[in-house]
């Protein structure tokens, strides 16, 4: 046996070249030619021992044999195969917390501490903030305060029943972005993607509400040009850089010299959360003090303005309210209902449904598929009212509101441009993002916001949201004109955005008659927007 000669090399080579004419194996030898290089630039004692492991399992066979050369080639292989890496420590699964430990660390979270603002509590951080994360308040705190114009005091001296007690928890949570130091702790990270989540909703339905009354007479598409320049995610270093915030981000940079991708990310995190903790804490009127008078932003601006397009001429009445002047940020912010109103956002229906609206009471739709409407909705809800004729004319309201979230943009768009549901529209795609971010918030209360994003945006996808509206079939009431309406009958690629744009106008109407809880018993009793289960996340 000369594999165990004094040259490993020379074995290994003197029994390819003695083995192949005769056995005729060369196509098995050639698959290895690499493995054999490998072999060869091996240390030699391990090919003195691959070569004694070989010799003792092969010394009972002919030197010829078939098996003797299969066998051989085997144990090379496994010998110089490449070794399993070993995953690194953090992705190794933990042993789960029994029981007694999990109930005591979700008993002792600060999220579960607040029973009279259970959506606050839900942003609160997991557990309590140490002595690192106090070091920032303590350093930096008040400098924020004094840049968005709150008073200096710990707001822990307000009392159990103010939601702002914890505004300091959140304004610490709200700087803390992914790029910072503090952001490794689990709390801190948490608690600040949570607040970022909400924020963005936030921005998005303030801006829908404030263009809306503002605007009555324009359709939603240059008002989202709008809110884009104000809000969009390049703006935003401006609007930090108006209110000397932009230090507090980037501590150790100057922000101008940064390029885009670095400059923008860190921006909008810290400025979609800011927005979240004071919505928690302060509520809408705060919102739009920050926006406008903080940060300055202004919507006459040049840059502000949409880009020109044909826009139909709009000949219809819009109400008193809005005749002959323009509402500034200050009259959404300190608007107040009457006691007597019929809606719980009186303005902001006035805004969508034009008075015009009326000369269509009495039609076909009205008596034929307005009761069936209402009964699969269960409209109209009952309201305590002093006087029966505010019930009545409530009532009266919302059965013109019903017909407008059915009328489709091809019966009255070119006599009547704002005689169909575009700005219920668009006003109920906000509330609806909104009340879904609410209740993952306060569902799944140990959830990242990146995680509670992706299972957002997959619930609230338009072809679930037309699908909902089809399986109470509601789609057969919607009014097309007669051009349209045999291809929307028979096309479902056609059919499917409209069916979406109606269960969203719905939403729209629901939030300006009743207000948010009629919204939520829409998407989550009617509708059952959580019936469709998405793929795991």
């Amino acid at each position: 046996m000369e594999l165990c000669s004094s040259s490993p090399s020379s074995s290994l080579l003197r029994i390819c070249s003695s083995s192949a004419p005769e056995i005729s194996f060369s196509s098995s030898i050639s698959q290895f030619p690499s493995k054999t290089q490998s072999i060869l630039t091996k240390s030699r004692f391990q090919n003195l021992r691959i070569c004694a492991s070989v010799t003792a399992e092969t010394q009972g066979l002919p030197r010829d044999s078939p098996q003797r050369l299969l066998k051989e080639l085997a144990q090379r292989k496994t010998a110089t195969g490449p070794k399993k890496k070993v995953p690194p420590k953090r992705f190794i699964l933990r042993p789960p917390l029994d029981d007694k430990k999990l109930a005591e660390r979700f008993l002792n979270s600060p999220q579960l501490s607040l029973k009279s603002f259970p959506l606050l509590s839900s942003c609160l951080p997991s557990s309590k903030l140490n002595n690192a994360d106090k070091t920032w308040i303590d350093e930096y705190l008040l400098e924020v305060k004094q840049a968005l114009g709150y008073s200096l005091e710990p707001s822990e001296s307000l009392g159990d029943d103010n939601p702002a007690k914890h505004f300091d928890t959140l304004l610490y949570l709200a700087f803390q972005h992914p790029s910072c130091d503090r952001a490794r702790a689990r709390h801190v990270k948490n608690g600040h993607s949570r607040l970022w989540f909400l924020g963005q909703y936030v921005l998005e339905l303030a801006l829908t509400e404030f263009f809306l009354q503002r605007y009555p007479r324009e359709s939603p598409g240059p008002m989202r040009e709008r809110v884009f320049a104000l809000i969009g995610k390049r703006y935003l270093p401006k609007w930090i850089k108006a209110a000397s915030l932009q230090n507090l981000i980037f501590p150790y940079d100057d922000m101008d010299k940064l390029i885009r991708k670095e400059r923008e990310p860190p921006v909008k995190s810290v400025f979609w959360a800011l927005f979240g903790a004071i919505y928690l804490c302060f509520g809408m009127p705060e919102v739009y003090r920050v926006l406008f008078e903080v940060f300055g932003m202004d919507p006459d601006a040049d840059e502000c303005q949409p880009r020109s397009r044909r826009q139909l001429e709009d000949v219809d009445y819009v109400s008193v309210e809005f005749e002959g002047k323009k509402l500034g940020w200050q009259d959404i912010a300190t608007y107040k209902p009457p006691e007597d109103a019929l809606f719980a956002h009186p303005r902001l229906f006035r805004a969508c449904v034009p008075p015009g609206m009326h000369r269509f009471r009495g039609n076909i739709w009205d008596f034929d598929s307005k009761p069936k409407v209402m009964q699969t909705l269960g409209y109209p809800l009952t309201m305590n009212d002093r006087i029966k004729e505010i019930t009545e004319a409530r009532n009266i309201e919302l059965g013109l509101g019903l017909q407008l979230c059915f009328l489709h943009p091809s019966k009255h768009k070119f006599e009547h441009p704002r005689f169909c549901f575009e700005r219920l529209e668009y006003v109920g795609q906000k509330i609806q993002d909104i009340a879904m971010a609410e209740r993952l918030l306060m569902k799944h209360l140990d959830a990242p916001g990146k995680w509670l994003q992706e299972k957002h945006r997959r619930l609230l996808m338009n072809k679930f949201c037309g699908r909902y509206l089809r399986e109470k079939r509601l789609h057969n009431f919607i009014i097309y004109s007669e051009e349209v309406h045999d291809r929307y009958e028979h096309n479902r690629r056609l059919r499917n955005p409209a069916t979406t744009a109606v269960q969203q106008a719905i939403h729209g109407l629901a939030y300006t008659i009743y207000g948010k809880p009629d919204v939520r018993r829409l998407m989550f009793e009617v509708f059952d927007f959580e019936q469709i289960q998405p793929k795991a996340v």
